[in-house]
């Protein structure tokens, strides 16, 4: 009918608004992350030569913004000290061990609470922390205790944003070709780091506490663009009967039903996808029917009870330790390794997201195409661990392998990773066991991001460690946890194999792959 094809036409029109507008918040969240992997080669410089490096900046660089401190300072205190790794990795570690504690609790509090309320309140502090630990440039700030500080909170407030989006994202889009608009959808991490590292490149060898102000203020910008635009879940069409489901599940059962009835029940999102001016069409009188009772919120036990969530969140574990290893310390090394400069040296990582751009989406077109999220993880990780090798290897080589290096170690690390926190999620989250509870997604995407950001938390931490004794030992540390998520990865589809579930083998590859 008319009806149906004018609001299929308004359902693509906000299909696409909720893509976009979820891939910018999320860019926005990892944009805010990236500064303090830049700014750490400029928290401790090479004395030698700091001097020479702060008079060329300040003569031919942004001269409009002056340096609120001297050349003179050289490293910023307290990171001036021979331990200074440790400490750059304890900040870290801070980080990510908030984020990782509080995403537990921030998906459970999802399930409750309206997505659009919960994402905005999480922006706008998370733009508050991150302009903090700017604004201890401007006001000469040496506590180590204040860093340590910003960054716990900054970690908590942003647990907010990856169940939210997933969420809501994972509410308009259908499981047809999940991976491939997972994949592309989740380049906004890839995205979000470029971003961060340009923003924060540009100021870091003059002001280096607008890398943070600048970042912070365009995630807040950004949670109130979600407060006035962001809608959470798809309306539903009318059904053949004729009867209109709302986005309340409600039915009416007037003669004549409009697009936008003044006596259709409508919340705040409904009247965003229904305009007051649309055609009325005559309708056969329907019995009004009550929906069920809305199913309850699963629990966390009941989430970690869905077969494949306690598997795949050990997966994510390793293999984002080592992303966010590569996320937090690239920079940093190919300043040491490569003899950059920070600004140089942060553009030059950027490539290793690029890589990753490239890797998840092709990670999702794969798995859609044969049906193996699993199978599709396991040969992009077996990969990966010699290709870590070669690029703590051809470092030494010159600036052109080391660039080709990173596009494909980009692509082998970030997806499988990407593959994990997105489709494989939102598959797990509408698991057939749930028998149509929609409700329980929020929860197992924070527990499977959750689990991940374990690993998130120790790989940087264990970077700062051990790369006191040389960047070898971290190299071996991240193709030590690379071959573990392999192991996991390589676990479950024998698991399932054993138990010959074939709908869920399915699922994982391999027996597909068998039988085909």
């Amino acid at each position: 009918s008319s009806l149906t094809a004018a609001l299929l036409c308004f359902l693509c029109r906000y299909r696409a608004l909720t893509f976009i507008l979820t891939f910018l918040l999320y860019t926005s969240f990892h944009l805010s992350r990236k500064p303090i992997s830049i700014v750490k080669s400029e928290l401790h410089k090479n004395c030698s030569s700091a001097n020479e490096l702060a008079t060329v900046a300040s003569s031919s660089q942004h001269p409009s913004l002056p340096s609120l401190h001297t050349s003179t300072d050289c490293s910023w205190k307290p990171f001036d000290k021979r331990n200074y790794k440790q400490l750059l990795g304890a900040m870290d570690y801070s980080f990510l061990c908030a984020y990782a504690v509080g995403m537990y609790l921030s998906g459970i509090i999802g399930e409750r609470v309206p997505i659009r309320l919960y994402l905005t309140v999480g922006m706008l502090f998370s733009g508050l922390f991150t302009c903090l630990f700017g604004l201890g440039y401007v006001y000469n700030i040496h506590n180590m205790a204040f860093y340590i500080f910003v960054q716990v909170a900054n970690g908590l407030v942003q647990t907010t944003g990856w169940p939210s989006v997933v969420t809501c994202i994972g509410n308009w889009f259908g499981k047809g070709r999940r991976g491939l608009v997972m994949g592309l959808w989740n380049s906004h991490t890839s995205v979000g780091n470029i971003l961060g590292s340009l923003i924060a490149g540009y100021w870091v060898s003059s002001n280096w506490g607008l890398s943070f102000i600048v970042p912070g203020l365009i995630i807040a910008v950004m949670g109130v663009v979600c407060f006035l635009f962001l809608i959470e879940r798809e309306l539903s069409l009318p059904s053949s009967g004729g009867s209109w489901n709302g986005i309340n599940g409600h039915t009416d059962n007037k003669s004549q039903v409009c697009v936008n009835v003044p006596s259709l029940p409508q919340s705040y999102d409904t009247e965003l996808l229904l305009p007051r001016d649309s055609v009325c069409v005559a309708m056969q009188p329907l019995v009004v029917v009550k929906r069920e009772s809305e199913p309850s919120a699963i629990s966390f036990m009941g989430a970690l009870r869905i077969p494949g969530v306690i598997e795949f969140s050990l997966c994510l574990l390793f293999a984002k330790l080592v992303s966010y290893t590569f996320l937090f310390w690239l920079p940093l090394y190919i300043t040491k390794t490569a003899h950059l400069d920070a600004k140089k040296a942060g553009d030059l990582s950027t490539l290793f997201d690029v890589g990753g751009i490239v890797g998840g989406i092709l990670a999702g077109v794969i798995s859609d195409k044969l049906g193996m999220r699993a199978t599709t993880c396991a040969v992009m990780l077996l990969l990966a661990a010699p290709t870590l090798y070669g690029f703590s290897m051809i470092s030494d080589f010159g600036l052109g392998p080391t660039i080709g290096m990173l596009l494909v170690c980009g692509g082998l690390v970030n997806g499988p990773y990407s593959l994990i926190t997105t489709a494989v999620s939102a598959d797990l989250g509408t698991h057939k066991s749930l028998k149509g509870n929609a409700r329980a997604l929020s929860t197992v995407t924070a527990i499977i991001d959750g689990t991940g950001s374990v690993g998130a938390a120790l790989g940087p931490l264990l970077a700062g460690l051990l790369s006191a004794g040389g960047w070898d030992q971290v190299f071996y540390m991240l193709m030590t946890a690379d071959f573990f998520a392999l192991c996991v990865s390589a676990l479950k589809t024998l698991n399932c194999l054993i138990r010959l579930n074939i709908t869920e083998c399915t699922q994982v590859g391999i027996l597909s792959f068998i039988l085909k």
